[in-house]
């Protein structure tokens, strides 16, 4: 099977499992991992958003947002999202330095000040 195809059973999985259980943050997680893998950004980003509703002080969903965000060219939104994800504790600062996901925010002043006020704290 190849990848392509594994995503694609996958996404139908656990789009099956959210229909059973739509608040499941897991599976939402999930989703919007693999729609972003499958370059199914838009799908991605709104699951990113549902995740935030459900669970708005979890880093990690505000991360994941960012990332979402800044696929779609949205660097305001994605600064936004990732200073929230920090001042909720994500502190991953090699990961958020080399995530592709967020390449387009890195000549940004804001983006750079967010980086030292964090490696300074750390």
């Amino acid at each position: 099977m190849s990848r392509h195809e594994r995503n694609h059973f996958e996404i139908g999985f656990f789009e099956s499992v959210l229909r059973r259980n739509p608040r499941d943050t897991g599976v939402i997680e999930i989703l919007g991992g693999l729609y972003t893998e499958a370059g199914r950004i838009e799908d991605g980003l709104r699951m990113d958003r549902r995740l935030v509703r459900l669970s708005p002080e979890n880093a990690v969903a505000h991360y994941n947002l960012a990332c979402s965000l800044a696929l779609k060219n949205r660097q305001a939104d994605a600064m936004k999202s990732l200073r929230k994800a920090i001042e909720l504790g994500y502190t991953e600062v090699e990961w958020i330095l080399s995530d592709p996901d967020l390449e387009k925010l890195h000549q940004r002043r804001d983006f750079l000040e967010l980086i030292a006020g964090l490696v300074g704290e750390n």
